[in-house]
């Protein structure tokens, strides 16, 4: 083998994982980006609960928030992981509110439940 056809082949090896690696990358964001949009759809089915705890659902990308005049509880969908943090308003210097609190989980069924949880401390 020349050294041509060496470095061909190790710039063709590199472009194949390069390529795999993109691809890895997009599937994962469409993956994460389709459980946020179900964590929104299940979050927008009982619009009267949101609307008598004063919460305001939206979504942003991988970002689902529940907005509260005094607080904001939001889950943020990264790497096949959800983030569900959980912020106060009301002492915050800047529009959105710092994260007090935080967890990790791997399932939209778990980060609803951390969201509970998150509303209910706030709502006590």
């Amino acid at each position: 083998m020349s050294l041509r056809r060496a470095f061909e082949a190790e710039h063709a090896r590199r472009d194949a994982a390069r390529h795999a690696r993109e691809e890895a990358e997009r599937r994962q964001q469409e993956e994460d980006l389709a459980r946020a949009e179900q964590l929104y759809s299940t979050l927008s089915e009982d619009e009267a609960f949101l609307r008598d705890k004063g919460l305001a659902l939206e979504i942003r990308r991988y970002t689902v928030s529940l907005h509260h005049d005094d607080y904001l509880i939001d889950a943020y969908f990264e790497a096949g992981t959800i983030n569900v943090r959980a912020g106060d308003k009301r002492t915050a210097s800047t529009p959105t509110a710092a994260p007090r609190k935080a967890k990790l989980v791997n399932t939209v069924e778990e980060a609803l439940d951390v969201m509970a949880q998150y509303l209910a401390d706030e709502t006590n």
